[in-house]
Formats: structure tokens, sequence, C-alpha cells
């Protein structure tokens, strides 16, 4: 749930203004990770080997999508 504290805070930000052109450089969705556009892939995994996953990706203070793309880099190494 969002404070009422929290709904005054982005309603003074949004009176106050915006800097368009920061806004405009930023860009849109998430941020790439090269030159060339990413592929998505779906894989199916159980409960326990995504339960693994996230063990394994929270020792390593990763994304579950970082854990994943370095294990395939392992394996394909």
């Amino acid at each position: 749930m969002v404070s009422d504290e929290q709904i005054q805070q982005w309603a003074d930000e949004a009176e106050a203004g915006y800097d368009v052109d920061v806004l405009k450089r930023r860009g849109r969705g998430r941020p790439g990770r090269g030159a060339e556009p990413m592929h998505v892939v779906a894989v199916r995994l159980t409960a326990e080997e995504l339960d693994a996953l996230d063990v394994a990706a929270a020792k390593h203070d990763m994304s579950r999508s970082e854990a994943i793309r370095a294990a395939l880099a392992h394996f394909a190494g």
C-alpha cells in the first residue's frame, strides 16, 4: 500500500515540474545489455528447480536472469 505521505510527495514533485530533457534521455524499458536486441526464451522449471535457482542467485547477489545467464556461460564455455 502507498501511504498518504508518499502520495503527497509524488504530488509535490509533479507540481514542481520535471526536467523533460532528463526524462527523454533515460529511455524506455529495461536497459540493453549490448548493441544487439535481446531474445526472450521461455523455460519450464519445477518448483524445486526454481527454488534452487533463487537460492543460488541470492547467494551470489544476482537476479534470476543473471544466474541463468551465468550458468549458460559456464555450460557453453
